[in-house]
Parts: structure tokens; C-alpha cells; sequence
């Protein structure tokens, strides 16, 4: 049977099902995680080269497995600009083995979002590695202590960055925050992006913390769009898909309209700005910090908050952009999902709710704010 019309978890991927989990990874990207098209292509090219890549459901995952992250880590823009390769990834697992001083049975996404569901998989197929189907955060974060392994206590330490200078580096710190510190100045240093690996782990450890089931998903949501695409109602088809999933089943559209302002910079290694949405029915404005972080009504009511999902869409597509595609005057969608219940908790909104990007506001869950969505 050809995998890209598989239903159910996914058990193998293949370079049909790319383009679909390119495109659902970059609803869940949140408008960070880099551009997935970067990674479709990077990702394509490994399995034509390579084959197919076996996909692992954590629960299947054996107790000694030694499981570690691979991602791509910058501001998108700069990625955008300096395209990643997949000689860097595989110069960072190289250097997280050697480390470690044992290899790599299995390869989990740390995020589910953008560049960084694809970067995975690509050096799955290239390493011929199954990969797990579930990831840290089940959509996309900036730093890297704002995983579900770091709250389960299994620190993103050691750190191995590799750059295409060739320079590679090893950061090891107390903390999965400390470690963010550290590589964040060594990004600077190597040009702006880098690939990395962290957080090894074994397989007993990976099952207990992971958000599972969210490459299935993501391959779900792009299929969605696609044949949506063709029927002519895309947003009504990927509203469906979401609600038939354990972790996103609770969306709302929050604006319709056009891109009215939008101020964006690079600053501290991020990408970072403010979208103004605004429609016929009100509007919104959204603060992004590479990925899309609060929106709020012109009245300055919240709409959606992290941990909860904001993604903005292509109105006539549905296309998720990321905060580096936005442009001035395009007509957009909306759309806050719900976060996966992992990052809800009293402990995760420490480090991934709205005050640790410096808000004021409590978080409040998106059914709750929009409970006749």
C-alpha cells in the first residue's frame, strides 16, 4: 500500500507522505520552527537516497533504547537565508555519540513544528534510524527548556552544535535553561544558525514524557489542507481533522482580515515583532517571538495564549505562514488551537505559559475563552 494513504498512526514514511507532514508541521510550527519547505526539500532528498524511514510508537520503544533530538536551532530568518545541510546534522550526532560514548538507536523530533519535524526525519533516513512518532511540545517553543523532557527532569545536557564552518561545539550546563543561555551566545558566534542534538535519553525515559502520536497528526492536518484544497473548503476540512485528535481538538477562528501593520527584527537570536490583523468583524493583533505567542483584540482582550496554539493562514489556501512570510496586506485567517493537556499543567505554564515571555496575563484555556467555537 503506498504510505501516504495510510490511515491510523503512522508506521513508515516515505517521500509521498513529506510534502502532507511538511505542511501539517508548519500549522503546528505556530509560525516558528523554522520553513518547512527547507525541510521537505532536505527530507525528500535523504529518503530518495536513502529509502523510507521506519516510524516507532513510544510505546514501542525498547527500555535500553538510547534515544536523542535532532533540530535545527537560530532565528528562521537566518535559516531561510543560510540553508542548513544535512552534513551539519550529521556532524552534531557525531558529536552527541562520541560524547555519550554509545550510538543513537532511534531519533525523536524535540518540537513538532516547521523545519524541526522534518530536520528528523531527513537524518533518520540518512542514518537509517527509526524515528518516534512524538515530539516535546506537540507545536513549536524558542527555547529549549520549554520541552516536556526538561519537566520530566532530563536535561537538554550535552548540547553538541555543529555549524557548516565546520567548528563544532559541546555545551553542558546544570540546567536545560543554562543550556539554552550558552547556546544561544554560540549561535551568535557560528553566524546566526547551527544544528544540534540534546537531550539522549533512554527509551523507558522517552515514553514517560513524551506528547505522542504528533508526526501521525501532523501528517493528518497537511493531508487535510491538501484535499480541502481541492474540494475548495480547506479551513473547513483541517477544522474537522482537529477535531478528531486527542491534543488539538478545541480551535477557534479568531480573526479574518488583512495584514494592516507588522514590525518584525532579530534580536537575542530570535525573530521578533508584532502582526496587526485587522477584517470587517474586528481584527487582532499578535505578538511573536519566532513563533506566534499571544493575540489579543483591538480592545486588548486575550484571544489565545501560549501554551494554546495561534497559527495564521493564507485565507483562499490555508496555508500556514510562518512570522518571516508575513507581509503587508495579505488576507489571513486566524486560528488558536488548544495545547496538548502535558502543557497545561501548573509546572509547564512555569516554563512555557504566557509569564515566562514576560506577560502579565494568567493563562486561560482557549475552550474556555471561545466556549461556543
Amino acid at each position: 500500500m503506498n504510505s501516504s494513504r495510510q490511515s491510523g498512526p503512522l508506521r513508515r514514511v516515505d517521500v509521498g507522505d513529506v510534502g502532507d507532514i511538511a505542511l501539517g508541521a508548519a500549522l503546528l510550527g505556530t509560525g516558528g520552527g523554522g520553513d518547512p519547505y527547507i525541510g521537505r526539500l532536505l527530507a525528500a532528498s535523504a529518503m530518495r537516497q536513502c529509502g523510507p524511514v521506519d516510524i516507532v510508537a513510544p510505546e514501542d520503544l525498547a527500555d535500553d533504547a538510547f534515544v536523542a533530538c535532532a533540530a535545527m536551532m537560530g532565528a528562521p530568518t537566518v535559516i531561510v537565508e543560510k540553508l542548513p545541510t544535512l552534513a551539519v546534522l550529521d556532524a552534531a550526532l557525531d558529536g552527541l555519540e562520541q560524547r555519550q560514548g554509545r550510538a543513537v538507536t532511534a531519533l525523536l523530533p524535540a518540537e513538532m513544528g516547521g523545519i524541526n519535524s522534518l530536520m528528523p526525519l531527513a537524518l533518520a533516513a540518512r542514518r537509517r534510524l527509526p524515528l518516534v512518532d512524538a515530539d516535546g511540545m506537540g507545536r513549536a517553543f524558542p527555547e529549549l527548556q520549554m520541552v516536556t523532557f526538561n519537566l520530566a527532569g532530563h536535561g537538554a545536557s550535552p548540547l553538541v552544535m555543529a555549524a557548516d564552518t565546520g567548528e563544532r561545539v559541546v555545551i553542558e550546563a546544570a540546567t536545560s535553561a543554562g543550556v539554552e543561555n550558552l547556546a544561544r551566545s554560540a549561535i551568535v558566534a557560528l553566524g546566526g544558525s547551527a544544528a544540534i542534538t540534546c537531550y539522549s535519553m533512554s527509551g523507558a525515559a522517552a515514553r514517560a514524557c513524551v506528547v505522542a502520536g504528533t508526526l501521525t497528526c501532523a501528517r493528518a492536518f497537511g493531508r487535510a489542507i491538501r484535499e480541502g484544497r481541492s474540494s475548495g473548503d480547506p479551513l473547513a476540512l483541517l477544522l474537522r481533522s482537529l477535531s478528531q485528535t486527542p491534543h488539538y481538538a478545541h480551535h477557534a477562528v479568531l480573526a479574518r482580515g488583512k495584514v494592516r501593520d507588522l514590525s518584525r527584527r532579530i534580536e537575542g537570536g530570535f525573530t521578533q515583532g508584532r502582526c496587526v490583523v485587522q477584517g470587517a468583524a474586528g481584527g487582532c493583533a499578535i505578538e511573536f517571538r519566532n513563533e506566534y505567542l499571544v493575540a489579543e483584540s483591538s480592545a486588548g482582550a486575550t484571544l489565545c495564549s501560549v501554551p494554546d496554539l495561534i497559527a495564521v493562514l493564507d485565507e483562499d489556501s490555508a496555508e500556514p505562514l510562518t512570522t518571516d512570510q508575513l507581509k503587508y496586506g495579505q488576507r489571513v485567517i486566524v486560528l488558536g488551537m488548544s495545547a496538548p493537556a502535558a502543557l497545561r499543567t501548573p509546572a509547564a505554564l512555569e516554563v512555557m505559559g504566557p509569564a515566562a515571555f514576560g506577560f502579565r496575563h494568567p493563562f486561560v484555556p482557549l475552550e474556555r475563552l471561545h466556549p461556543h467555537a
